[in-house]
């Protein structure tokens, strides 16, 4: 069955604390965005950890080099999962691969940027990655024309584990669990929704 992740793109870990209390029971990973690891740090980790020690707890650095210390900071802050960009080097990735073995965690590759995802989820897969997150960033969804369906079919054609981020909703949760991805990344539709809870039980249901 497909996990659901929400990922939380709020500043503050006290915020995204709370907002993760209210969807937890709907939730398979907990994702610290990139904006929250930069304005709180490590702690915040530490803390969503701490405070959901039964969830996967999902530390986007979208990291471009130093793949092994990195992910050696993200383990030991209390992480299960850290994002390498699928844009870098093979060495990066392979580095912190070679970490998360130790830890026993797991490295996700994100594709945002890079022009051939299926290509690239193919290549990384072989270096040991858990799964390949295939991403359209806010700027590309903010795009004119821009459609998750995108994203959807190059799941469906990519024949390795794949989460799919990029407009995850209700509209399009269905599509999502058909492509076959292992995971749906959903972030605004959950905690930008009025009851984040009834949202996320909603797209919980639709994937089961």
């Amino acid at each position: 069955m497909t996990k659901l992740q929400v990922a939380i793109d709020l500043l503050k870990t006290e915020d995204a604390i709370a907002l993760a209390t209210k969807v937890a029971p709907y939730i398979d990973i907990i994702e610290l965005g990139t904006p929250l690891i930069k304005s709180e740090g490590l702690s915040a980790i530490t803390a969503m950890k701490a405070a959901f020690p039964d969830k996967k707890v999902f530390a986007d650095f979208k990291t471009a080099d130093a793949g092994a210390l990195e992910a050696q900071m993200a383990f030991e802050a209390g992480a299960d999962y850290i994002t390498i960009l699928g844009a870098t080097g093979n060495s990066t990735i392979a580095g912190a691969v070679e970490a998360a073995k130790k830890y026993n965690k797991g490295v996700v590759v994100d594709t945002i940027g890079v022009k051939d995802r299926v290509q690239r989820a193919q290549e990384v897969i072989a270096l040991g990655v858990e799964f390949v997150e295939l991403h359209a960033g806010l700027d590309e969804q903010a795009e004119p024309g821009y459609s998750i369906q995108v994203l959807i079919d190059e799941a469906s054609r990519a024949g390795v584990p794949v989460s799919i981020a990029g407009g995850v909703n209700l509209n399009s949760i269905e599509g999502v669990k058909h492509s076959g991805a292992v995971v749906a990344v959903a972030g605004a539709a959950i905690y930008g929704a009025e009851d984040p809870a009834a949202a996320a039980r909603a797209l919980k249901e639709a994937l089961s």
